[in-house]
């Protein structure tokens, strides 16, 4: 039998965060930035209600979710798109913008899935250099010329930690030419509390060559029902609404999101819970001679050149109790780091007492 030809693409496919390990019933997963508190009580209770109507298509333009993101961040309803996972809005802006030949720039250790988005539409990505796991400005501009049609970044930036401030973020758009579209993910804003910082829907949200994305994945516990959203200038939503699959959200996701942007306390009880755990986690691995970046998202990118362990020894050590963390060496291309997402107080415990029997 004949199979009929297909494009083949020159691209190491996304890996997520390993969830499974062979043998072991009871796991640790502290690989892939969930959240630590699992989903809202009132999430909970809504998706928990036996009188859904899930034989029915969900609506085709999540028209009360996107009424009740406009209401908490203060945004144009008509300037939102929500889609499935802040990953598909990613995919429909390279549809929307991007050609053969076309360049994007990414940051040398970024989310994976704007380079493969982009390649997908046969456009060209160039990757800028960071210094000392950040994001440089300059080296971005460096890139930058006549066929640049988009610069992604994530801020903070995963696998990093890191981030741009508020008067860089600015800075850099200000020096990038006007017709390049500025995408900035907002994945990890919640958790920020850093006063330098600022996310970039409340700095662009009137620029027509800015758009932000932001995910339901991660402080609000739904990573599972795949939901997150989209802001830019109306011309592009329009555009992008043409192309959008017609029931992409589905109802549940979309009852459990609306009912987790009600849910403030929630939302400070994890923030809390992060930023807690995250200072304990760092001083107590720093005993180990194990550094990381200062504290801004849910995770951790753990530098082992100073310790007398190498990361895939501690990575399979860990393993071996039951605990998965990330490693960049596979996807990111980051040697002898490991990157770690602060769990729950139990994940987190269970964590720092297997790193000190491995250690010791």
């Amino acid at each position: 039998m004949t199979t009929p030809k297909f494009k083949k693409f020159n691209i190491e496919a996304y890996r997520p965060g390993k969830s499974k390990i062979k043998k072991l019933r009871k796991i640790v997963k502290l690989s892939a930035n969930e959240s630590a508190l699992g989903m809202s009580p009132k999430a909970i209770k809504i998706i928990s209600d036996k009188k859904l109507n899930l034989e029915r298509y969900p609506d085709g333009k999540s028209e009360i979710l996107r009424k009740e993101i406009s209401k908490k961040y203060k945004c144009n309803f008509d300037k939102i798109i929500c889609g499935a996972g802040s990953d598909e809005v990613i995919q429909m802006i390279c549809q929307l913008f991007l050609k053969p030949k076309d360049e994007v720039v990414v940051p040398q250790y970024s989310f994976l899935m704007y380079r493969i988005y982009a390649k997908i539409v046969g456009a060209k990505v160039l990757f800028a250099k960071e210094i000392k796991f950040k994001v440089s400005i300059s080296e971005i501009l460096k890139k930058v010329n006549k066929k640049t049609k988009i610069v992604f970044l994530a801020n903070p930036n995963n696998p990093t930690g890191t981030y741009l401030t508020k008067k860089e973020l600015l800075e850099l758009r200000k020096k990038l030419n006007k017709n390049v579209l500025l995408v900035v993910d907002d994945a990890y804003a919640e958790y920020m509390k850093n006063r330098d910082y600022k996310p970039g829907l409340d700095l662009f949200k009137n620029k027509n060559n800015v758009f932000v994305l932001r995910t339901f994945s991660k402080i609000f516990g739904l990573a599972s029902l795949r939901v997150g959203w989209g802001y830019g200038s109306k011309k592009i939503i329009d555009a992008l609404n043409v192309i959008k699959a017609p029931f992409n959200v589905s109802h549940l996701a979309q009852l459990a999101a609306i009912e987790s942007l009600k849910d403030q306390n929630f939302i400070d009880r994890s923030v809390k819970h992060n930023l807690y755990f995250a200072k304990r986690i760092k001083i107590y691995l720093e005993k180990f001679n194990i550094f990381s970046n200062s504290i801004s998202a849910n995770f951790l990118l753990l530098d082992f050149e100073k310790c007398k362990f190498t990361a895939k020894f501690v990575y399979e050590q860990l393993n071996r109790k039951g605990i998965i963390v990330r490693s960049t060496a596979e996807g990111y291309h980051i040697k002898n780091k490991l990157r770690l997402t602060i769990g729950s107080k139990n994940e987190n415990l269970a964590f720092m007492s297997a790193v000190k029997k491995i250690l010791n």
